[in-house]
C-alpha cells in the first residue's frame, strides 16, 4: 500500500484522480491540498466521494506531502515546478499533470506559457508519460510529465504511420475538438454552457500551446522534425476529445487496418475499431480508453485517422494513474478497469 498526495484536489482533473484512486486496491489517499477549501473534508465538497474519501483538504506544503510515496500535481501550469525539487530530494516521486515538464526546450516553454521556468534542471530528467511509447522509462522514473489531452489523442493516432515512415511528415494536419471541461474548473465567460451551447468554434488557430508538445513527440517518432497544422475546436459537450488526423501516404500500403491492429494489439487502453468504423466520444466517456479508426477515402493517397479519448481520463487523470501503476510495479490496468458511461 502506497501513500498518495494530490496537489490541487478541487479541479476537474483533481477530482477525477480522487474518483479513480479512491477505489484503487494498492493506494491510500493521504494528502489532498486546496488553499481555498483547507480545513474542509473532501467529501463535503464532492459528495460523490462520501464513504470513499474522508481526508480533509490542507494547504499545499512540502512537509506534509513529503510523507507520501508519490504526489500528483493537478494544478495550473507553473505550480509543480516550484515544489518538485524539494519533494524529489525527500524521495517522493512526482506525476505532474500540468505542462511544467513536458517541453524539453526551456525557451520554447517560457514563450508558450508566459513565465520563467523555476527549475529547468529537472526538465531533462522528466519522463514523458505516454505509456504506449515510454513504458520502460516510466517504470524507472521519479518524475513524470503527463501528456496533455490534445497531444495524447493526436500522437496515438499518428504513431503507427510515422513509426513505419508511411506518411509525409511535412504535411500533417490535426483537426481536433474538445469538450469545455478541457478549459478547467473556473468561472470564465467563454466556457459557460450558455455561451458554448448550440455553438461550435475553432480557436487558437494562430498557435496553441499544445502544438509544440505534439510536434516534439511526433518528431521523436519520425527521427526528424515534422511540420504540423493543428487547429483545436470547442464543442458544446462536457467531456471528450475527437481528433481527425490527415496524412499523405508516401508509399503503397496494402492494409492500414492491420498496421494499427498490430501496433496496438498489446496495449490495454488503445482500442482499434473494425474497418470502416467511426469512433464516438460518448463511447470512451469516463474510461481510460483511446478508440481509433483508420480510413483511406476512395482508396487515394490521403489517410484519415479518427482518435477519441475522454480528456479528463486518458487525457489526464487516468493516464497519470496508469503511469503510477508502472512506476510502482502494479498491474498496469489496476484501478482503471472502468467501462465508458452510456448514454
Amino acid at each position: 500500500m502506497i501513500q498518495i498526495g494530490i496537489v490541487g484536489g478541487t479541479g476537474y482533473t483533481g477530482v477525477e484522480l480522487l474518483r479513480l484512486l479512491a477505489l484503487h486496491p494498492k493506494v491510500e489517499i493521504a494528502v489532498v491540498t486546496s488553499r481555498a477549501d483547507a480545513g474542509t473534508r473532501v467529501d463535503a465538497v464532492y459528495p460523490s466521494l462520501r464513504g470513499y474519501c474522508n481526508v480533509v483538504f490542507t494547504p499545499p506544503e512540502v512537509e506534509s506531502l513529503a510523507a507520501c510515496n508519490v504526489v500528483f500535481f493537478a494544478t495550473p501550469n507553473g505550480t509543480a515546478m516550484l515544489m518538485a525539487e524539494q519533494l524529489l530530494q525527500r524521495g517522493v516521486k512526482i506525476i505532474d499533470l500540468s505542462a511544467d515538464f513536458r517541453l524539453q526546450d526551456v525557451k520554447q516553454w517560457e514563450h508558450w506559457y508566459g513565465m520563467q521556468h523555476a527549475c529547468p534542471a529537472l526538465i531533462n530528467e522528466a519522463v514523458y508519460g505516454l505509456p504506449e511509447i515510454n513504458r520502460a522509462a516510466i517504470k524507472a522514473a521519479r518524475l513524470i510529465a503527463c501528456p496533455g489531452c490534445y497531444p495524447t489523442a493526436v500522437q496515438l493516432g499518428f504513431l503507427p504511420l510515422i513509426e513505419q515512415g508511411l506518411i509525409d511528415t511535412q504535411r500533417l494536419i490535426a483537426d481536433v475538438k474538445s469538450g469545455v471541461s478541457g478549459a478547467g474548473r473556473k468561472a470564465e465567460l467563454a466556457t459557460l454552457m450558455s455561451e458554448t451551447g448550440e455553438s461550435f468554434k475553432a480557436y487558437a488557430v494562430a498557435g496553441h500551446r499544445h502544438a509544440p508538445e505534439i510536434t516534439q513527440g511526433l518528431s521523436k517518432f519520425a527521427g526528424a522534425a515534422v511540420s504540423l497544422t493543428f487547429v483545436p475546436h470547442l464543442t458544446p459537450m462536457i467531456r471528450g476529445i475527437h481528433a481527425t488526423l490527415y496524412g499523405q501516404l508516401q508509399t503503397d500500403v496494402k492494409d492500414l487496418q492491420a498496421l494499427y491492429e498490430q501496433r496496438y494489439k498489446e496495449e490495454p487502453f488503445v482500442d482499434v475499431l473494425p474497418q470502416g468504423a467511426h469512433p464516438d466520444t460518448r463511447n470512451v466517456r469516463g474510461s481510460n480508453r483511446c478508440q481509433i479508426a483508420v480510413h483511406q477515402p476512395q482508396g487515394g493517397n490521403t489517410v484519415v485517422v479518427l482518435s477519441v479519448i475522454d480528456n479528463l481520463v486518458k487525457g489526464a487523470a487516468g493516464q497519470a494513474v496508469q503511469a503510477m501503476n508502472l512506476m510502482f510495479g502494479f498491474e498496469e490496468a489496476q484501478g482503471l478497469q472502468t467501462l465508458a458511461l452510456y448514454p
